[in-house]
């Protein structure tokens, strides 16, 4: 039986979703070992002069505990 821990993990990003949840996980992947998924919890973006500024993302992050 594995034993599983999650995370919450914030980041951003100024090109897309996707880059900040790739972010995220690169950085956590840096002090977290053995990282099984990645969970989208909430999106958000800030705007600036009519245009999306930032992307925003907090994940939850799901790695086995050995």
């Amino acid at each position: 039986m594995a034993i599983l821990k999650v995370i919450e993990v914030l980041a951003n990003s100024s090109e897309s979703w996707e880059d900040a949840t790739q972010k995220a996980v690169a950085n956590a992947s840096k002090s977290v070992k053995n990282i099984r998924s990645v969970y989208v919890n909430e999106q958000s973006a800030t705007v600036k002069d009519g245009k999306v500024d930032d992307f925003r993302v907090n994940v939850k992050i799901t790695f086995e505990v050995k």
